[in-house]
């Protein structure tokens, strides 16, 4: 049986077999662990290890030693927060973030307000963006940092983060980003934006899977992290543990690729993605779209098929590979909490699916997969208890059902 089309690239992407082949020797001869100092095995290590720290620090211009390597995204959103937290709480004891944030943020402030942190979760509009003057409101003489994602995993839109950058740091206070979903997808330069703090992933952009980085700043200023993890003093002493060598590779590798294509192939996907919606929109009523309309990732399209339920729909598209959010989300059975911080109600939220598409998606399959769809939303919303009355619903999914 032929595997269905994949269309969630913002869950994770395949390891490009480029990538791949690159990382193939520190699995096999070049094993060596880089903190053996003694040997050519340990000096081969490093100097791959360094290479790649390199590649990653070019792709976002920044110094090589403000790359520090983690397990991942998740880790890095916990370093930065949760280290900066508590490095510098003599500081203060306020952070500020949003409320479209991913778990990993979220989750790492909810720990920290067990620590005795306050923490402000500020609201977005109905595409997902923060209100700078919302910021300026939250800010008190007590807040040292405020976390703001880049670009959403779930519904793409792009914030406006030089502007907020911006006014965080006139404010002398350190700012945070997790950029997982923007790297490799948006060009942006660390010298122009003034984040002190940016998280990143390998596997999102065609990378290995288990390992990450965290950009920290090293002047005006430098920033001071508490390490989550003891023993060793690896990674500047921010993060001990022997380093994942292959995976370290296999990051830098996959950005120094994404430098080179990033132009012409987010092109060639924000095309396939126009298509993609505008198949949907022609053949079936009563979407919504998710998200900014035009400052949104090129890959992501985040629909709510008000008649289907999302759970429903993604068990009978059997050839496709979707998500109905977060991927880190899907194990749950409540709205997505992005979805109703932007304004749509249990029901649409519920009845929302994230497609997402990549380097290795075709035009051919974006048709066949957008035809699927179609034929499956006419077939369970005829049938659904939840038809709905197109006519009575409003543009962020309230509805009365048909009697």
């Amino acid at each position: 049986m032929s595997r269905p089309i994949y269309l969630d690239y913002q869950a994770t992407t395949p390891l490009d077999p480029e990538v791949f082949e690159i990382m193939k020797p520190y699995f096999l001869s070049e094993f060596g662990n880089p903190s053996s100092k003694s040997h050519v095995y340990g000096w081969n290590a490093e100097k791959a290890v360094e290479k790649a720290r390199t590649q990653v620090a070019k792709l976002i211009n920044s110094d090589s030693r403000e790359i520090i390597f983690t397990s991942g995204a998740t880790e890095s959103n916990n370093l930065a927060i949760i280290g900066y937290a508590l490095a510098n709480k003599a500081l203060g004891n306020h952070i500020v973030t949003t409320s479209v944030e991913h778990k990993a943020v979220l989750d790492s402030c909810k720990f920290l307000e067990t620590q005795g942190f306050m923490i402000t979760v500020l609201p977005v509009d109905s595409y997902g963006k923060l209100n700078i003057q919302d910021l300026t409101e939250a800010i008190t003489d007590k807040t040292i940092l405020v976390s703001v994602i880049f670009a959403n995993n779930e519904i793409g839109t792009i914030n406006d983060l030089y502007e907020i950058a911006d006014f965080v740091k006139s404010k002398n206070i350190i700012f945070h980003t997790d950029a997982t979903q923007a790297l490799g997808k948006l060009s942006f330069n660390v010298k122009d934006l003034k984040a002190d703090l940016i998280s990143f992933s390998a596997h999102k952009i065609y990378g290995p899977k288990g390992i990450g980085a965290l950009y920290v700043r090293k002047q005006n200023p430098r920033i001071k992290l508490a390490p989550l993890i003891h023993g060793g003093g690896h990674e500047q002493g921010l993060r001990s543990g022997t380093l994942n060598v292959p995976g370290i590779v296999g990051f830098g590798a996959a950005c120094e690729s994404a430098e080179k294509n990033q132009t012409t192939e987010l092109l060639r996907i924000e095309n396939l993605r126009v298509k993609l919606k505008s198949h949907l929109e022609l053949k079936l009523d009563g979407l919504i779209f998710n998200g900014h309309p035009t400052d949104r990732l090129p890959h992501n399209l985040s629909v709510s098929f008000l008649n289907v339920p999302s759970e429903i729909l993604i068990r009978n598209l059997t050839q496709v590979a979707i998500s109905p959010g977060s991927a880190c989300a899907t194990a749950s059975v409540t709205p997505s909490h992005v979805l109703k911080a932007i304004g749509l109600s249990d029901d649409a939220a519920m009845s929302t699916i994230r497609l997402s598409l990549g380097r290795f998606t075709t035009e051919n399959e974006v048709l066949k997969a957008a035809q699927h769809i179609v034929n499956t939303v006419k077939v369970l919303g005829d049938s659904s208890p939840l038809y709905v009355s197109l006519k009575k619903y409003d543009n962020r999914g309230s509805y009365e059902t048909q009697v």
